[in-house]
């Protein structure tokens, strides 16, 4: 454990869902320094750099400061829930090849350590969306979600997009347009304009493939 900004999980709680950043930053050396600067208050577990370096950061027992205002699933406490990543990416860069290997296998050990399932798989910008946006439209879901790392749905009837959005794990809360923002960054990278029927059908799938999740969260 090489950053101090951690401490124990909440109520017991187990990770049961993995986070996926990018640094924003730099170098991933910069942001290795400022993740474990006790004055930042922000921390992940491990940091992977373009290079393919996996740096390890913080235990994956015990939560790190990465989420923050997040929310997924009904849960507020993502930090208590959650693994993070964070890629060194300034989020206009295609991630290296190196960098998407050493992160496929690294949540591949996670999911088999902590018993984290496809749809746990998930994005700063998906729990805390319209604040962040990472890890971006340059992040490669698909090919995550061919290796069984993420899930990519099936389109669905197309049907009542915010309510299928909030089965799925988006929060409730959300502002339409928010929530549709961060639908289609992560599933329509580049698509505009008012809510259509290839985002229902995307809501539609998403709400298919998640709901067994929420009912175990609940």
């Amino acid at each position: 454990m090489r950053s101090p900004n951690f401490g124990p999980r909440k109520d017991g709680l187990r990770p049961d869902l993995i986070i996926i950043h990018y640094t924003a930053m730099a170098s991933a050396a910069g942001a290795i320094r400022h993740l474990c600067d006790p004055a930042a208050q922000v921390s992940a577990h491990y940091v992977i750099c373009s290079a393919g370096q996996v740096t390890p950061l913080v235990d994956e027992a015990m939560r790190a400061w990465h989420a923050g205002a997040g929310a997924w699933g009904g849960e507020t406490d993502v930090n208590s829930r959650s693994i993070g990543i964070e890629l060194a990416n300034d989020g206009f860069q295609p991630f290296s090849e190196p960098q998407m290997t050493a992160l496929e296998d690294l949540v591949q050990g996670i999911m088999a350590r902590w018993d984290v399932p496809p749809e746990g798989v998930l994005g700063h910008s998906d729990v805390a969306p319209g604040r962040k946006i990472d890890p971006g439209r340059r992040f490669d879901w698909l090919r995550l979600a061919r290796q069984g790392l993420a899930v990519w749905p099936k389109p669905g009837a197309p049907g009542d997009w915010q309510p299928d959005l909030h089965r799925a794990g988006y929060a409730a809360d959300t502002e339409p347009e928010v929530l549709l923002s961060a639908m289609r960054l992560r599933f329509r990278p580049g698509a505009v304009g008012p809510v259509c029927d290839a985002d229902r059908a995307i809501a539609a799938g998403l709400a298919a493939q998640f709901p067994a999740r929420c009912a175990r969260r609940a």
